[in-house]
């Protein structure tokens, strides 16, 4: 067979040839039309992301309760002293920035489907155990075991998002799960509510609140084993022809199809490039900043003098901004391809936010609605994390590669997470003017990565296109794996040779780090 015929051929009696072995397909054409591409997406969407969802959702949910059992007498109840309940809550990420090595050879080397509802079922029983817990020892080892098995979470979902959509598909799917950080805000509320409202002689509420999250998320385990596909060669809900033509989806992303090799030379090529450590400064560096709403939305929404239930129903609001600020956000840099501009315009009304927090006095009733908007401007921030994830698996091909970049992008999350809490001295309260003139530094701080890192692409695809040129390529080709519709045929500008025979891109479902295939093509 040529290889650059298609490799589905119908015929009178509708028969289909196709290849034996899935690695035919790198070198095999695939007809694909645009009602055949968004069909697949929509399968996909319904089975995957569907799950991508909800386990996410879980995660966040399983997370955010610890704040709501503070609330409903946690402390008190488990004899908390000094700084304990600050070090429970920071347990969880230690856990995961420790972890972060071990997790990115699970990523590659474990199937999604048994990873998957591994990590789920672990740390679904120790938010269970949370409940049980009667001390600060207690505490801390649950949390541990929370932050362990939540680990692989974010790196996993980024990776398997590379891996089932083209790259301008990629970033609303990341929106998509990623806002159920929002969701879980208003859940969590919600949930706390109504279950602190139940008086027992046997439990607590928080205890309560705890082992109803625990248990629906241990619920959730087999259910996840029982839809999730491990790849699309293996999909249960694609035909065999979708499968091929699923794959030939992918091919123009150039990041590959995904193996289960971990291959020590792609860790090492991530290490040794610059664009690596800026992602892990912007994921460092927001979420350090992101520390601000554990701090003032706590100390705004007890001083408006409402009771505990209703100051746990004023967390809905800023769960609801963000969800509508991460949808946004990722709707406009999926329709615009430009992440770059978008992130740095986004982090504007965090700074404004700032702004609001540092100049409003605290000591005045009439200052509340002005703490209260500056307070959900800080929202915008939770808009940065999914459009960088979506930045950084569109930039980096080879399955370790994504993994290693992923993994060092969460652990930057939780040394993040660990940070921010610190720049908030209890000397400095009401106003916390110096933690908020680091905030404001450590923003200003973060544009300027993102320039940094648009400059550093750009300069990178020029490099690509003399690397082309010298193998006898055309320089320039169109990227039409951000193009918002799916185009027939090769899809690329100046894709075949003078003699119209050798496409460019053969290497699009090879397991080829980006620096290594002369294709790729850097998005901004």
């Amino acid at each position: 067979m040529d290889p650059y015929k298609p490799s589905v051929i119908h015929d009178e009696g509708a028969e289909i040839i196709k290849p034996t072995d899935i690695n035919d397909i790198h070198h095999i054409r695939v007809p694909l039309t645009e009602e055949d591409s968004k069909r697949i997406a929509r399968k996909t969407d319904k089975t995957i992301l569907v799950i991508l969802i909800w386990v996410y959702f879980l995660q966040i949910l399983d997370k955010t309760v610890l704040g709501y059992g503070a609330t409903y007498g946690l402390e008190e109840d488990t004899h908390l002293t000094g700084n304990q309940y600050s070090l429970v809550g920071s347990m969880a990420p230690i856990a995961q920035l420790a972890w972060q090595p071990f997790s990115s050879w699970l990523i590659v080397t474990v199937p999604p489907r048994i990873l998957m509802p591994t990590l789920v079922l672990g740390w679904g029983i120790a938010q269970t155990c949370m409940a049980a817990c009667s001390n600060f020892g207690g505490l801390m080892a649950t949390r541990f075991f929370l932050g362990l098995f939540e680990a692989g979470c974010l790196p996993l979902f980024s990776l398997l998002t590379s891996q089932w959509y083209r790259r301008a598909e990629q970033p609303i799917r990341v929106a998509a799960w990623y806002s159920t950080n929002g969701l879980a805000t208003i859940i969590a509320a919600v949930l706390s509510f109504g279950l602190g409202h139940i008086k027992s002689g046997v439990m607590k509420e928080w205890q309560i609140i705890f082992l109803v999250v625990g248990l629906i998320t241990i619920i959730s385990s087999p259910i996840v084993y029982w839809k999730l596909d491990n790849d699309i060669p293996s999909a249960r809900f694609l035909t065999e022809e979708e499968k091929l033509q699923a794959m030939e989806r992918l091919r123009a992303n150039q990041t590959g199809a995904g193996i289960r090799e971990f291959k020590l030379d792609h860790v090492w090529e991530a290490a040794l490039e610059p664009k690596t450590y800026l992602w892990a400064s912007m994921a460092l560096l927001l979420n350090i900043g992101a520390s601000v709403s554990n701090v003032f939305g706590p100390l705004i929404l007890s001083g408006l003098g409402f009771d505990t239930y209703t100051t746990t129903l004023l967390n809905m609001p800023f769960g609801a901004v963000q969800v509508i600020v991460i949808l946004l956000a990722s709707y406009l840099a999926q329709k615009g391809r430009l992440k770059g501009v978008v992130l740095a315009v986004l982090m504007l009304p965090v700074v404004a936010g700032l702004a609001i927090l540092y100049a409003v006095p605290r000591n005045d009733s009439s200052s509340t609605g002005a703490l209260m908007a500056g307070y959900y401007l800080i929202a915008f921030l939770f808009g940065g994390n999914p459009l960088i994830i979506s930045w950084v698996v569109a930039n980096t091909a080879g399955t370790t590669k994504k993994s290693a970049n992923m993994s060092l992008y969460n652990a930057a999350v939780s040394a993040g997470n660990i940070i921010g809490p610190l720049l908030f001295n209890e000397q400095d309260a009401p106003a916390y003017r110096p933690g908020l003139r680091a905030c404001v530094g450590i923003f200003i701080a973060l544009i300027v990565v993102f320039l940094l890192q648009w400059v550093n692409l750009w300069v990178l695809n020029k490099m690509q296109e003399k690397c082309r040129v010298r193998n006898g390529k055309p320089a320039k080709v169109v990227d039409v794996s951000m193009q918002s519709h799916h185009r027939v045929g090769m899809g690329m500008e100046n894709a075949l040779e003078a003699n119209g025979e050798v496409p460019v891109g053969e290497n699009g479902l090879m397991d080829l780090t980006d620096r290594k295939n002369e294709d790729f093509v850097y998005v901004y």
